[in-house]
């Protein structure tokens, strides 16, 4: 399907030109090359997200100003390739063949430049002002690796530098070579020489493309794509060209004759693409010879060796297991007395708010809603969230840095295509931990919009963040808390892992059974870049996982908190025949709850629990002491003795845990569904597979248990 008009790559940059003196800067690279960090160097906090007209891919652009002249940089998708495939690649690839008069800083990674080669070369056959920027020069040298920049740029005819964008003064070189690119005219036509009989159809079309386009548009490259057939780069190329194109009717009339000849030699539209593409990694392997030495023959031996651990079949899994149960082990270990401190800190200021309403001769009513309601569900859900987030996040972080989470998507990359599913569901599971929302937009990353339902529909099979603290307080309580010592917080590291195992399996299951009724299809295959391993910068790892990631979701938390809080409260306080709201419900739910191994109490807090998983627990206290607010928090054993007056049991912890890691996403989730899918039925679907899963679980768990204690 062709582009509407008011999405082609010209338009596009009117959309972000908020400034006519400007020059609107696209961006480029493959991915994991250090653009988004070449970006913050140039832009600082001069910068803003948004998403492109008319499509779900966000973008980030922002401003930055040399000594000439004022740039507008827009940070286009990362792609491998301009033979566009998904929605981002189309993108990028729009932007960089119909950008008008503007620029590609096309940045490229000098640790593995090779791998770069193919898209800097179709980047440079297709732009008419193209920089390129290797980053990373410093850990190139670290390596042993030898770049010959002078040589490269000779060999491309195009303004090549070097840099380290983690380096602030970087930043001037960027934008000193900015600068003569854009008050230069634009550069010469880069030709990658292709098979005699493309050639010559390219010789025989090279003069009526110049004549219609005008040098709008690279001649060869255009060329090229009159010969492949390329209807919705032709389509793009017409309008780019204000309709003249269409009106060439010698030219569209001579591109078909020559796509016939090409035809009758044996060179249909598939084969013409292989030789295109075999031409371009032919000319790619020869421009990295060149400019790319090592002083060690085997640089990344190294790093090949890792790969072999990491990825093996025989400890590839167990070290994926081992480095989850240690980063569980530290955010537990971690964060007990941060959570405590933040615990005891909130709640104290609570009798503060109290006092001055109540000096303000403020209604009863208003006092317990802000303060008991309102209030006191934001102090738990802070002192609850924050400290294991702002732990495990910047650990997340750190594994992506380093180069270890391609690692686990290419070990899950089997097992998900078994079950007819796309690799790049891994990542977004990996996401799922962290959020289950953010989780959820990371499947845009999937191009199939069938596997890409199958990510989004199975994404809450694996338990977010905010499930962390009832899996772990249950845990401790009932299984690993007569420990003593340290040895408590790594047997419920060890637990913990143990039911995030069952959640992947499960949702390998749930992938498996959609992908074979509702949703059949074949699994698609991806290019799943291998990064070289870094060290990643501590401090730009801590300041981007608290504020982008840690601060982002507890923002969300708080925001659907807050109104929980006070329908909580009412629910507590409205009494029909002197009982309350909570108490009805949860009496009504309780046969069910009975049957599943656990109690209508337990069943109305996860139901009242929606707005954020952290409040489950909190509810469930509040109801067995009928407390008419939220319970403040106590010690482990305090809390343990409520429930066991309660009829608790280690059957009732085990299935409520159970639950815990299988019962419907939270609102927040389930509104991101709704968003990316468009969908009622798929929204429902996503919320009713998980709570079927977890009513199963806890219902044989339970009448398993009865068996054997019987």
């Amino acid at each position: 399907m062709g582009l509407s008009r008011s999405s082609t790559g010209a338009e596009l940059v009117k959309e972000h030109k908020q400034n006519d003196n400007a020059c609107v800067i696209a961006l480029a690279g493959n991915p994991n090359v250090g653009k988004s960090t070449v970006f913050n160097l140039l832009t600082g906090l001069n910068q803003h997200t948004g998403n492109w007209p008319g499509k779900t891919v966000s973008n980030a652009r922002g401003k930055c100003r040399s000594i000439n002249r004022e740039y507008e940089l827009v940070d286009i998708p990362g792609t491998y390739s301009l033979l566009a495939q998904s929605e981002e690649e189309r993108i990028a690839r729009d932007f960089i063949c119909f950008g008008g008069e503007e620029a590609v800083l096309l940045v490229c990674d000098a640790v593995c430049l090779e791998r770069n080669m193919n898209l800097l070369i179709q980047a440079a056959e297709a732009s008419k002002k193209l920089l390129v920027c290797v980053n990373l020069m410093d850990e190139a040298k670290r390596k042993g690796i030898k770049l010959d920049l002078e040589r490269l740029s000779e060999l491309l005819n195009l303004p090549v530098i070097g840099i380290s964008a983690k380096k602030k003064s970087s930043r001037d070189v960027i934008l000193a070579a900015l600068d003569k690119v854009a008050e230069d005219r634009p550069q010469d036509e880069y030709e990658v020489e292709y098979p005699a009989e493309i050639e010559n159809a390219i010789q025989s079309l090279k003069d009526q493309v110049q004549k219609i386009s005008g040098g709008k548009l690279r001649t060869r490259w255009l060329c090229l794509k009159l010969l492949e057939g390329d209807s919705e780069i032709i389509k793009q190329a017409n309008e780019y060209l204000n309709g003249e194109l269409e009106k060439a009717e010698e030219l569209l009339y001579a591109a078909h004759t020559e796509r016939e000849k090409l035809i009758e030699q044996g060179i249909d539209s598939e084969k013409f693409q292989d030789m295109i593409a075999t031409s371009i990694s032919k000319r790619a392997a020869e421009l990295a010879r060149a400019a790319v030495s090592h002083e060690q023959g085997a640089y990344s031996t190294r790093d090949r060796k890792i790969d072999k651990l990491l990825t093996g079949k025989l400890v590839g899994y167990p070290l994926m297991l081992l480095l989850l149960l240690l980063v569980f082990y530290i955010t537990i270990a971690g964060a007990n007395y941060p959570s405590q401190l933040l615990s005891t800190a909130l709640f104290a200021l609570e009798e503060k708010i109290r006092l001055l309403l109540t000096s303000l001769n403020a209604p009863w009513w208003f006092t317990g809603l802000l303060v008991d309601g309102v209030y006191r569900v934001l102090a738990w859900v802070v002192s609850v969230m924050l400290p294991p987030m702002a732990i495990f996040f910047p650990l997340f972080t750190l594994l992506e840095d380093a180069g270890y989470l391609p690692r686990v998507a290419y070990n899950l990359d089997n097992p998900f295509h078994k079950c007819k599913a796309c690799g790049k569901q891994a990542l977004t599971m990996c996401m799922g931990f962290g959020c289950n929302a953010a989780g959820v937009i990371g499947c845009r990353i999937i191009d199939s919009e069938r596997e890409r339902l199958l990510a989004i529909l199975t994404n809450s099979f694996v338990p977010c963040n905010g499930r962390f603290p009832m899996l772990i307080t249950v845990m401790t309580m009932f299984f690993t808390g007569t420990v003593i010592g340290g040895a408590s917080n790594f047997l419920s590291a060890l637990m913990l892992t143990a039911f995030i195992v069952l959640s992947v399996v499960f949702s390998f299951l749930a992938t498996k059974l959609l992908s074979s009724t509702l949703l059949k299809g074949k699994p698609s295959s991806f290019v799943l870049e291998m990064p070289p391993y870094r060290r990643p910068n501590i401090a730009q790892v801590i300041v981007r996982s608290i504020f982008d990631r840690t601060l982002f979701v507890l923002g969300r938390a708080v925001a659907v908190a807050a109104p929980a809080g006070a329908v909580i409260w009412l629910m507590a306080h409205v009494h029909i025949y002197g009982e309350s709201l909570i108490s009805i419900f949860a009496n009504f739910l309780d046969p069910l709850g009975k049957f599943m191994g656990l109690d209508g109490v337990i069943l109305i807090a996860f139901i009242l629990g929606f707005p954020a998983n952290e409040i489950v627990l909190p509810i469930m206290l509040m109801a067995y002491t009928a407390a008419g607010s939220l319970t403040e928090p106590g010690t482990i054993m305090e809390i343990k003795e409520i429930l066991l007056q309660n009829g608790w049991s280690w059957i009732t912890a085990l299935c409520t845990m159970l639950f815990s890691l299988f019962h419907w996403p939270c609102s927040t989730t389930v509104l991101t569904i709704k968003k990316e899918t468009g969908s009622r039925k798929w929204t429902l679907l996503s919320a009713i597979l998980p709570t079927i899963a977890g009513f199963i679980c806890c219902s044989l768990a339970a009448a398993l248990a009865r068996l054997i204690t019987a």
